[in-house]
């Protein structure tokens, strides 16, 4: 392990090595606010499923609380991804095409704003069917793999 990788230490130290490493301000604000928005998904579904299981005390098997996980996890993944893709490709030192890191966070930026966008037609504040609340995010994590892949 070299000294400029002596900081990287698994997701946690992905986020420290990104903000240092990248060049770009847009990736820079995204490192900070995507880890504020992935701490607070994972408060916030954390509390959810302790609710959850005080609902659901009587229940050996909960089939609501698996997908309260998975939900969770479809949360908070992609929003941590370009963080994660981005100090990957830094401590690598992979040449990536102009422009790699900040398409990677305008695309987190665009994943939060499908979250959002999913929580509100879910939650029928829309016209939309509720239905389509997963259209979204899903969306979402399109871009970010397409800003992976287009930029490699």
């Amino acid at each position: 392990m070299t000294d400029a990788d002596a900081g990287y230490r698994g997701v946690f130290g992905a986020f420290p090595y990104a903000f240092r490493a990248t060049d770009s301000l847009i990736c820079k604000s995204y490192v900070a606010l995507g880890g504020l928005a992935a701490l607070l998904l994972t408060v916030l579904f954390g509390l959810a499923l302790v609710v959850l299981f005080g609902v659901t005390a009587e229940a050996r098997f909960s089939v609501v609380r698996a997908f309260y996980v998975l939900v969770g996890l479809g949360a908070v993944g992609p929003t941590i991804a370009p963080v994660l893709l981005v100090a990957r490709s830094r401590r690598r030192g992979e040449g990536r095409a102009a422009g790699y890191d900040a398409g990677l966070a305008l695309a987190g930026y665009a994943f939060l704003a499908s979250l959002y966008a999913g929580a509100a037609v879910g939650a029928e504040i829309t016209p939309l069917p509720p239905s389509l609340g997963l259209a979204f995010p899903a969306v979402g994590c399109l871009l970010i793999a397409a800003a992976h892949y287009l930029r490699r």
